[in-house]
């Protein structure tokens, strides 16, 4: 249901704004950290002047390595080579070359429809900050093509290339792609298995800074401020799964503050808001991003062994089915933290605890 929603939404989004409409292939992701997987989902939502698409041809940036593309039914796959402008680190074993081009032929999608193309690979650690890597796209119909390749960034180009913006690497984020150094990348793009699941947990991370574990990227960690004599206190987080397989979070330990810390979930039932224990934990599906947060799914402290005050860093450490264990640091805003609109966690929404 969330996945048909975000899609609803990119479309009507598609309509509704006037960039949007003459971009008719983008990135889901705008933005990715240097040294990090970056899974490029191509959104398609319109073909040529009325003809279904039938070839999807995709030319990959220079600084993005290691690049797999996801097989969709019914197209045919097609990977060119070809050299890096620089080598890459890859687990120790350098990489000179890789895919360069990749297109899916074969296909039919009709020009009312929306698909989403995949490509799953690593931002070179070395790309700066600010760089945008330009994934330029021709759409090729029974009778002519549509191209978005204009790499010029302009805004007011009806061809623009669907292009992400690198970040600074998150602190906490491996970089072992450095070039001629040790590889400790605990998960390389298209890498069958993790060699260092926990790996940016034993290293550390700022409190609030993104970190990765495994295919998981964790973001935005929070907590509440509690008042005196508050027994219970919630926990907050963005799990995102950049993998190819479905992962689950399954335990909450936080020790400093409580013996007891479980996995919720806030939800309507017969027209009331009530909140359960999730005993067999918070799925997080392959490709998909799940938000811990205030009135929905969220970590549940009971029994405090003293109030949580503002600027007080809380760990907590989260295991997964399959990436394994994590150490989160929750930073503890004030008792209202939280998105715009979300109500206010306070003793009332666990009364019945």
């Amino acid at each position: 249901m969330q996945k048909s929603l975000s899609v609803a939404l990119c479309a009507l989004t598609l309509g509704l704004s006037g960039g949007a409409v003459q971009a008719h292939v983008t990135l889901e992701q705008p933005e990715a950290a240097a040294g990090s997987t970056y899974r490029a989902v191509l959104r398609v939502g319109h073909g040529c002047d009325g003809q279904a698409t039938q070839t999807l041809r995709v030319t990959l940036p220079e600084g993005f390595y290691n690049a797999k593309p996801m097989p969709k039914a019914g197209w045919s796959l097609k990977v060119e080579q070809g050299p890096y402008a620089t080598p890459f680190d890859n687990h120790g074993k350098e990489m000179t070359s890789g895919a360069r081009e990749i297109s899916w032929s074969g296909g039919e999608l009709a020009d009312d429809w929306y698909d989403e193309f995949i490509i799953r690979g690593t931002v070179g650690p070395e790309v700066a900050p600010g760089t945008v890597l330009y994934f330029a796209a021709v759409q090729e119909c029974a009778k002519g093509t549509a191209d978005w390749t204009d790499v010029s960034g302009r805004s007011d180009v009806e061809n623009p290339a669907p292009g992400v913006t690198v970040t600074m690497a998150s602190v906490g984020m491996d970089h072992g792609h450095n070039h001629g150094a040790p590889a400790h990348d605990a998960q390389a793009a298209g890498h069958g298995h993790d060699h260092a699941a926990g790996h940016d947990a034993a290293m550390g991370a700022a409190p609030g800074a993104a970190l990765r574990l495994g295919d998981l990227t964790l973001s935005g960690p929070f907590s509440r401020a509690t008042p005196p004599g508050a027994p219970v206190a919630g926990g907050f987080v963005t799990i995102a799964n950049g993998g190819a397989e479905d992962d689950r979070l399954i335990s909450v330990r936080a020790d400093e503050v409580t013996d007891r810390a479980e996995i919720h979930e806030m939800a309507m039932q017969d027209a009331v808001m009530t909140m359960r224990q999730m005993p067999e934990g918070l799925p997080i599906p392959a490709g998909a991003t799940v938000e811990l947060k205030p009135g929905g799914y969220h970590m549940m402290f009971f029994d405090l062994k003293q109030p949580l005050a503002e600027g007080q860093i809380v760990k907590v450490t989260l295991e997964f089915e399959k990436a394994g264990e994590i150490e989160l640091p929750l930073v503890v805003g004030p008792r209202n933290a939280g998105a715009g609109g979300d109500k206010a966690m306070k003793g009332g929404e666990h009364a019945g605890h």
